[in-house]
């Protein structure tokens, strides 16, 4: 299954490097020098990385297909893969793709249907899961233990413990009756 790895952001300088939004937790070993990926839309590649750089809060990349300015701004947009058949990194049982996610239902600890998973954005600190509520909103949860104490695929749900506000159905009811506004929408 070919899985996304980063995003080619923008050109940087004139030289063919473009910032990149990572979306794998080892951007240095799967975007290494010499490493060709392919990418989506496959027309695009495959890129091979001649340069990878960390300037501390974002990465570059330059890619042998890109020389320059030009050429890299046209890769903007475009997704570098990673092929998971050829790994066997899924060991972690504490380790989840995106695809393994969306679709879950999502249930407090108590067992009440909170809604749906949607999405796993990527976060710098963590990443959060987006959940849909029977009510049509979209809440973004941290990926954390805490909060997210069990993910089970087999049984299609996610156990989650939120702290109060996070789902704010509930809270915007709560105010609504206390002060017959009706809550913020």
């Amino acid at each position: 299954m070919l899985l996304t790895v980063a995003v080619i952001g923008p050109a940087h300088a004139l030289k063919g490097e473009v910032r990149l939004e990572i979306r794998t937790d080892d951007p240095a070993g799967r975007l290494a020098e010499g490493t060709s990926l392919p990418t989506d839309p496959a027309s695009a590649g495959p890129l091979t990385v001649s340069r990878l750089r960390f300037d501390g809060t974002r990465w570059f990349a330059a890619f042998d297909q890109a020389r320059d300015r030009t050429a890299a701004e046209a890769l903007r947009g475009v997704r570098l893969l990673v092929d998971t058949d050829e790994e066997n990194d899924q060991d972690d049982e504490e380790s989840w793709y995106r695809h393994q996610l969306i679709g879950l239902r999502a249930l407090s600890t108590q067992g009440e249907h909170m809604g749906e998973v949607v999405d796993l954005e990527p976060g710098v600190a963590q990443d959060r899961l987006v959940v849909r509520t029977p009510q049509g909103r979209r809440v973004a949860v941290p990926f954390v233990a805490a909060l997210v104490p069990q993910v089970d695929p087999e049984c299609g749900t996610v156990t989650l413990d939120p702290p109060g506000g996070l789902f704010p159905e509930d809270d915007d009811e709560a105010a609504g009756d206390a002060s017959g506004t009706g809550g913020r929408r």
